[in-house]
């Protein structure tokens, strides 16, 4: 496999990772939300893996003060397995204690255990649970967080 490229995540990266996050979620973000975080939101950071120049994953984080929350993080399917959203979450967690951010958190859907694991070999631990978050299927949401510091 190609050696992992991880960059900030650019405006003419767009179409690229809505095909990761079509490929990803029953409901996707829209061009226009990526557009609105990139633009407008001063607390957003988002950020690419790339293989052979081509975007295969992505992952978003908010960062106020010193607090950070994970907005998203998504491989195209055919990519799991090879542990890039390992490395982009790790990739992710270096950029924000650089930043000066001590705790961290997010939810996942109690069905995605994968996630959970990968969650879990950086500390996050289940802090409580948000009943009916997700409105695709009405699935609870495990909020997961960790002290960074």
């Amino acid at each position: 496999m190609a050696e992992a490229i991880i960059r900030n995540m650019e405006l003419s990266d767009v179409d690229e990772v809505l095909e990761v996050e079509r490929s990803s979620f029953a409901t996707p973000w829209t061009t226009d939300i990526f557009y609105q975080e990139l633009i407008d939101n001063k607390h957003a950071h988002y950020f690419v893996l790339q293989l052979d120049g081509i975007v295969v994953g992505y992952m978003g984080i908010w960062i106020v003060m010193d607090d950070a929350q994970i907005t998203n993080i998504a491989v195209k399917p055919e990519y799991r397995g090879y542990k890039l959203g390992e490395k982009l979450f790790g990739y992710t967690v270096q950029y924000a204690l650089k930043k000066g951010v001590k705790r961290l958190s997010l939810e996942v859907r109690t069905s995605n255990i994968p996630a959970q694991k990968l969650y879990r070999k950086f500390g996050l631990v289940p802090g409580g649970v948000r009943k009916n978050y997700y409105t695709d299927n009405q699935e609870d949401a495990i909020v997961m967080w960790v002290n960074l510091i």
